[in-house]
């Protein structure tokens, strides 16, 4: 195909979930209660740590920048699949879907490397516990967690370059519920398959490496657990990582599947769904997971609002 028939595709049409026209205004509705719970859930959990000093300390740390990264990983997506929700248009600029697909999977990388950073806490806390104090300091701490942040900004530069070199001269029509690297890819008009194996062997190593760095730390960890003589010892040693494990069950079961595949070989409407459950379900069951089942945040969470004058 020669370039000179090419008519340069300026925005892209975000289909969303065609086959359910019908419901568009429930699903705002279910979606923005989702959101705000979301927002109002991690924006707590984040002010309640810094503002407690009972939980001034590395495990806290990791928790309430694991937070803030939800607030920024839920912007890049959902603000966006409200306003489609409303509009007849759907359309996003091409600059604006680069974007939206940089600040998506930059941070969600930065998320894989503080799950496994939190992971290595769990693991010096429960397998090094004398050396813990010294080994994680809170400037390590913030170190550590800085360094997420730059990694994952770093991390899809290379794949964002090389998709806005390619050309696009239409359809236009994204099959998915947002800006994403493979959808976008279908939509080229030459062959991509330098772009899907960088975007494979990027994700894999990135997902597959922190995934099993995090599985190490935890067959560790229940090695050291299980030699506790004392069962109240060991269901505290395990109540410390619980919350932590199950995220990460959640966020890379779904991710695993998403994107460490070289072809597509599920159905349009089980990558929609796999979407929503890593970009809208993860981030908004994250507040509960870590306020639910941690007594010292729930006990932080209610000596913050009895100061506000809130509870009695």
């Amino acid at each position: 195909m020669g370039t000179g028939n090419w008519s340069q595709v300026t925005e892209f049409v975000i289909l969303g979930f065609p086959h359910l026209q019908g419901v568009h205004a429930y699903l705002f509705s279910l979606l923005l209660a989702i959101y705000l719970t979301t927002v109002l859930g991690n924006l707590l959990i984040f002010l309640v740590v810094h503002l407690d000093p009972r939980l001034h300390t590395p495990m806290y740390h990791f928790v309430s920048v694991l937070s803030l990264l939800e607030l920024g990983y839920t912007a890049a997506t959902i603000p966006k699949m409200l306003a489609n929700l409303l509009s007849e248009k759907k359309t996003i600029s091409f600059a604006g879907c680069l974007l939206q697909i940089y600040f998506f999977h930059s941070l969600g990388a930065t998320e894989c490397y503080l799950l496994t950073a939190m992971a290595y806490d769990r693991y010096l806390a429960i397998c090094r516990p004398l050396r813990y104090p010294t080994l994680m300091t809170r400037a390590l701490s913030t170190k550590i967690s800085v360094g997420c942040w730059l990694g994952g900004l770093a991390g899809p530069v290379a794949e964002i370059s090389l998709v806005s070199r390619l050309p696009f001269c239409g359809p236009n029509h994204i099959e998915h519920i947002f800006c994403d690297f493979p959808p976008v890819l279908s939509l080229a008009c030459t062959d991509t398959s330098i772009n899907v194996l960088v975007d494979f062997v990027i994700n894999s190593c990135k997902i597959l490496a922190t995934f099993l760095l995090i599985l190490s730390s935890y067959v560790q960890i229940i090695c050291t657990v299980l030699r506790i003589p004392s069962a109240a010892g060991k269901r505290k040693a395990f109540s410390t990582c619980a919350s932590h494990l199950t995220v990460v069950l959640i966020f890379y079961g779904s991710i695993l599947f998403m994107y460490v595949r070289l072809k597509k070989s599920y159905s349009l409407d089980y990558d929609r769904a796999l979407a929503v459950v890593y970009s809208v379900i993860t981030p908004f069951l994250n507040p509960f997971i870590y306020s639910l089942r941690n007594k010292e945040i729930k006990e932080a969470v209610k000596r913050q609002l009895k100061r506000a004058g809130i509870l009695g």
